[in-house]
């Protein structure tokens, strides 16, 4: 089946004024680079300018750790420039840092461009800005945190009078002279002891299943281009 994009007319006016559609789109929307194979920049286009508070003058010649938030360990951005040399795109969100200090969250994905021989001639970056849902994201971590605080606080205050309960009940169950209607009360106590401490047991694994992954630890010993 044909794609909309085939079954259009062809003709080099026709492409030209689709990829100026396509790059007023895009620049709207992403911040735009473009690095030679060494990772310098060569491009950029006026939202990354916006967005990272640096001129366009500044980021020209650079490589994007002047952008580098330290928040990401080594390992990522080796896996980063291991992919794009290969030949692969790479995508994953990055957290960066402005001029002024502040942070930004940018889903980013590099494409290796080739020419005609399949030599790598650029990298093209195309990142698409995060803030609003890593923020959604901090905050749900926060509540499950919160959430796990307060169970930790509960878990603590119930089972060890739960525990106390448990056993004085079993005192008075060894006690002989005891009456048949105690010994019932004792009986009704400790089933109920029992339960409590179940559903205290089955709320902490409940908790454990909304646990997020850890954070990765910060390294700031990254020493990538891109």
């Amino acid at each position: 089946m044909r794609t909309w994009f085939e079954n259009r007319s062809t003709t080099k006016k026709d492409m030209m004024q689709l990829l100026h559609a396509y790059k007023q789109i895009i620049d709207l929307n992403a911040i735009c680079s473009v690095t030679d194979p060494d990772g310098k920049i060569i491009y950029v286009n006026d939202k990354f300018c916006e967005v990272s508070k640096y001129s366009r003058e500044e980021l020209i010649g650079q490589d994007h750790r002047i952008v580098n938030s330290n928040y990401h360990p080594s390992s990522v951005f080796k896996g980063l420039w291991d992919t794009i040399q290969s030949g692969k795109i790479w995508r994953s969100d990055v957290r960066s840092k402005a001029k002024d200090g502040s942070f930004f969250w940018l889903d980013s994905t590099i494409v290796p461009i080739h020419d005609e021989n399949g030599v790598i001639t650029e990298f093209f970056s195309l990142r698409i800005p995060i803030n609003d849902r890593k923020k959604i994201e901090e905050e749900q971590k926060a509540y499950v945190k919160n959430l796990e605080k307060m169970l930790f606080m509960v878990s603590h205050e119930v089972r060890q009078p739960v525990s106390q309960i448990l056993g004085a009940v079993s005192l008075l169950e060894d006690d002989n002279s005891i009456s048949k209607e105690n010994s019932e009360l004792c009986s009704a106590l400790k089933a109920s002891a029992a339960n409590l401490d179940v559903f205290t047991k089955k709320l902490t694994a409940f908790m454990n299943g909304l646990r997020p992954e850890t954070d990765k630890v910060s390294d700031s010993s990254s020493d990538t281009n891109l």
